[in-house]
């Protein structure tokens, strides 16, 4: 049975708890900046320089985008709460990436007056941008390339022409001209073709297919890109066997790709960027939750104060999180081992965190952790069954005496917050 490691003990999380009901989710502040660091450095020989526009949807939270926006990053966003949300944290301007699709026209605006960098989805929405903006376009848009046939896409995002995303290559060449007949003088290019990959020859190959477009739309229209979004998708290894992605190789390899084609073709420099969300936070945050039940019928249950509520993506789409149990030491260290499913209480079969999964066998009372919670968790939460939304905290290490140093950044929801839309008499929030 293969493990993962924790930052934190029983102990400390048993303190948490005190103050803290479970379930709730705890992001571990000093890994992740650590991390934002690493990534900053696989690309700090970019000409211009790079930033990753962290992709908000991950990890709504401004507390964390405090955290990243120290470290550097900005925000790709896809609504207008996430637009509000970066306002809030501070970034604006150039610092935010509106990627949007079937957009209101009020959100086009919204962005438009952070400044932000309006990332256009479609050809059409060229005029609908310039009608919502009053006539005018920025002086700075992008345009979302959709290569379609010609990359083949990974097992999460799909296929990319099945996508609703993106231009063609065809429609690119003429918004861009279209562009440059109505004024616009900056431009950017970007793609969006996988999901959760943890093969670093994949990027690569994304980075050579926007290179040359940018050579192409060079020849073309004489149109100089001032930078390229290589998108997002690094995957993270929920799965203890899984190996990460090596961040400083990936960079070397990207720019071997980018000396041979942008530099040789004399349009150097152009800044990159990327939009990574889950491999920037997702690793560093876990839920944890409590077993309220042990069951056995025709299989071994352990049920959970969390629920699928909590965490969708086991019981959307079967997807792996590993889950330790502080305090017991699991078949590593000679301890008992159940094969179970590990439940939560929602009136449906699906909702399960795992399913004939062997863990270090608890006990009634005792905590239980689930890994990789850092992204696409809390975000996804929703409130059927009138379940509520779960604490969020930030982990912060501990203090000269070992005692856990933490931080709420979200309370959980009440009955009051969840009945608070609802006109309606004798129903109690208590």
């Amino acid at each position: 049975m293969s493990s993962k490691s924790l930052p934190f003990t029983r102990a400390q999380l048993e303190a948490i708890a005190a103050a803290v009901p479970t379930p709730f989710h705890i992001y571990d502040e000093a890994a992740i900046r650590a991390n934002a660091r690493a990534f900053y450095a696989a690309f700090d020989w970019v000409p211009g320089g790079f930033k990753n526009y962290y992709a908000v949807k991950a990890l709504p939270n401004p507390h964390i985008l405090d955290v990243l926006k120290a470290e550097g990053m900005g925000g790709d966003c896809s609504s207008l709460a996430e637009l509000k949300l970066c306002a809030a944290a501070g970034l604006s301007g150039e610092s935010i990436i509106f990627t949007s699709n079937d957009t209101p026209a009020h959100e086009y605006r919204a962005a438009a007056e952070l400044g932000a960098i309006i990332n256009l989805d479609d050809l059409s929405h060229i005029g609908f941008l310039e009608t919502a903006l009053g006539g005018r376009l920025p002086e700075f848009l992008c345009c979302r390339y959709n290569p379609g046939p010609l990359k083949a896409g990974n097992a999460i995002i799909g296929k990319p022409e099945e996508a609703k995303y993106g231009f063609t290559r065809e429609q690119l060449i003429e918004g861009y001209r279209l562009l440059q007949q109505k004024g616009v003088r900056r431009f950017g290019l970007h793609t969006m073709v996988a999901s959760n990959e943890l093969n670093p020859a994949y990027f690569v190959e994304t980075a050579q297919m926007l290179f040359d477009l940018a050579v192409e739309l060079h020849r073309e229209l004489g149109l100089r890109l001032e930078f390229i979004n290589l998108g997002g998708g690094i995957g993270i290894p929920y799965r203890p066997e899984q190996p990460r992605v090596d961040l400083a190789a990936l960079g070397v390899q990207i720019k071997a790709a980018y000396d041979a084609t942008i530099v040789a073709a004399g349009l150097a420099p152009i800044r990159l960027a990327m939009e990574c969300g889950r491999m920037v936070t997702g690793p560093y945050g876990y839920l944890v939750s409590r077993v309220i039940h042990k069951k056995k019928t025709y299989k071994n249950y352990v049920g959970l104060d969390a629920c699928m509520a909590n965490l969708m993506r086991p019981g959307m789409y079967g997807a792996y999180h590993h889950i330790s149990v502080p305090g017991r030491a699991g078949s590593e260290g000679g301890g008992a081992t159940l094969c179970c499913d590990v439940t939560g209480s929602l009136c449906e079969n699906n909702d399960k965190f795992a399913i004939d999964r062997e863990i270090p066998e608890p006990e009634v009372g005792d905590l239980l952790v689930i890994h990789d919670t850092g992204a696409h968790g809390h975000s996804m939460g929703f409130n059927y069954n009138g379940k509520l939304r779960s604490a969020e905290l930030l982990w912060q290490g501990t203090d000269a005496q070992g005692a856990p140093r933490w931080r709420l950044i979200r309370r959980a929801e009440t009955y009051a917050d969840h009945f608070a839309t609802l006109d309606y008499p004798g129903l109690t929030t208590q």
